[in-house]
């Protein structure tokens, strides 16, 4: 169909790789089966790929062999397309923000909706989810920034939201020990004002989590700052609640750590 090999070549030398099903009906003027029947043959070919129903992706020769370009550069266009807010944050947040030890295999968003995790080629996309009020709070643009590509910006945690999430969803960002590597590699570039201020919207106990781990680092501004935060605490709670003995009667208590009313129920390894 030259008409629509025609209009995918437009939307490329326009610098859109990409275009939605409403867009490409208003342009070629076909039938809705007549381009469902199209972008299947081109998806067929690997000239397209389909992330979300109604939205693809026009694929560039080099992008064929992972099945898609980077979702760095189309995940904006997706979730306004959807008309769903978000943000890139841990893991491949991290990595952006100078955590070199994240290799940051996973693409992960936190968003305000509850949505399928998908994979497109070699790439797999996590969305995190985090409850409307607590994300209208803090995915706000002083607290956000922006990851470039070269097809435009996406929306990505700042610093302070990068620790934070890590810290509240440690178990998708590798670990204690993931976090507690990205708590080293990052903490010091933190703003201790501005990671108050966000804490407040977070859990007591992931914000006493976070602290301890800067206090591990030796970033004692940042963790000086969520130090308040231990006062709201009514009991200390473990480190790592993902960690369960195989008899509970016959485990040891773990160490509590008073400054930070935290049970040390795992210890803790990074390159420090």
């Amino acid at each position: 169909m030259a008409a629509f090999d025609q209009y995918l070549d437009n939307q490329l030398a326009r610098g859109r790789a990409y275009f939605t099903r409403e867009e490409a009906l208003a342009a070629l003027g076909l039938s809705p089966q007549a381009l469902k029947s199209a972008i299947a043959r081109f998806i067929t070919k690997q000239r397209l790929a389909n992330p979300r129903h109604g939205f693809y992706l026009i694929l560039r020769p080099e992008d064929r062999i992972a099945g898609a370009p980077d979702p760095v550069r189309w995940i904006d266009p997706l979730m306004k397309y959807q008309a769903i807010d978000y943000r890139i944050s841990l893991l491949r947040a991290a990595a952006f923000h100078g955590s070199s030890h994240q290799a940051a295999m996973i693409f992960q968003l936190v968003v305000p909706k509850q949505l399928r995790d998908f994979e497109i080629g070699r790439h797999r996309l996590q969305f995190v989810y985090q409850t409307p009020a607590a994300f209208t709070k803090v995915n706000q643009p002083n607290w956000l920034a922006s990851m470039k590509s070269d097809a435009g910006f996406a929306k990505a945690a700042g610093v302070e939201l990068t620790l934070l999430d890590c810290a509240r969803y440690f178990h998708k960002a590798a670990g204690i020990n993931g976090l507690t590597q990205i708590v080293k590699d990052l903490g010091a570039t933190a703003d201790a004002r501005k990671l108050a201020e966000a804490a407040k919207v977070y859990e007591n106990s992931s914000v006493r989590r976070l602290g301890y781990l800067l206090d591990r680092a030796g970033h004692s501004r940042q963790a000086s700052a969520l130090q308040p935060f231990v006062k709201r605490a009514k009991t200390a709670v473990p480190l790592d609640p993902s960690v369960k003995p195989l008899i509970s009667l016959l485990a040891e208590p773990s160490p509590r750590d008073s400054k930070w009313m935290l049970l040390i129920n795992e210890s803790v390894e990074a390159d420090f």
